[in-house]
């Protein structure tokens, strides 16, 4: 978006008190990135099945369709364009803070508090970020339910990425410039798979939460360094084994 600054700063200082030494293997990473929906919280929480209705809502809303060929034009946009935003950008020149206020403006009664989670995030040595493709005011109100309101130096969201969303590479290097990232000394977790492999074509370790979010069933999964299906437990033994 002309004008729009990338880099979206965020209050919390990303900080701990007690930084710990890492295992040799992630001895070199200085920043740790995390995507945040179905990442930073449990999938069963489902929040993307509100987010989900809402939009399919607007597409019926916006093309005059019924629920079902709705969701079918929906599903085809987020597979032709990564999401369903970019899709209905590119075939119908939406206002995308129309789009995104809407479907985001959603009740958040299951998300819980994660004080491990938080407390394991503290100690990792460097700065942690998150990467979204959603908008900065819908992370901060899920980082805030989770307890997680300190934990990140930045959020760099949707319109950061000028609206065209990972796993787009421009996502990517734009993340990167912005926040004065080096790739190489960078660790990315993520929920859906294919969101890492542009993040491991440019150098950085991957870290894919396998919790039965991911859609895309590739085979291929070279692009992965670890696979763990509990992001808070894996953190917590990662920093035992420092």
């Amino acid at each position: 978006v002309a004008g729009h600054n990338p880099c979206v700063p965020f209050r919390g200082t990303g900080k701990g008190d007690k930084r710990a030494a890492m295992p040799p293997a992630f001895a070199h990473i200085d920043t740790w990135i995390f995507d945040l929906d179905n990442t930073l919280y449990p999938a069963k929480a489902d929040l993307f099945a509100l987010i989900d209705a809402k939009m399919t809502a607007y597409v019926a809303r916006l093309l005059n369709l019924d629920p079902v060929s709705a969701r079918r034009v929906q599903k085809d946009y987020f597979l032709a364009h990564g999401t369903t935003l970019a899709g209905l950008m590119a075939e119908h020149e939406i206002d995308p803070a129309d789009f995104l206020s809407y479907v985001h403006d959603i009740e958040m009664d299951a998300l819980e508090a994660n004080a491990p989670l938080a407390a394991a995030l503290a100690r990792l040595p460097g700065r942690k970020l998150v990467f979204t493709n959603g908008d900065k005011p819908y992370a901060l109100k899920v980082l805030d339910r989770l307890g997680l309101g300190d934990s990140f130096e930045a959020v760099h969201d949707i319109h950061a990425m000028d609206l065209v969303p990972k796993p787009a590479a421009s996502a990517y290097a734009g993340l990167c410039s912005a926040l004065a990232i080096d790739p190489t000394r960078a660790l990315f977790v993520e929920d859906m798979a294919r969101n890492l492999k542009p993040a491991k074509a440019i150098g950085m370790t991957t870290v894919w939460v396998d919790n039965g979010s991911e859609q895309d069933h590739d085979a291929d999964r070279s692009y992965v360094d670890v696979r763990v299906s509990d992001l808070t437990a894996w953190l917590h033994q990662l920093l035992e084994d420092a």
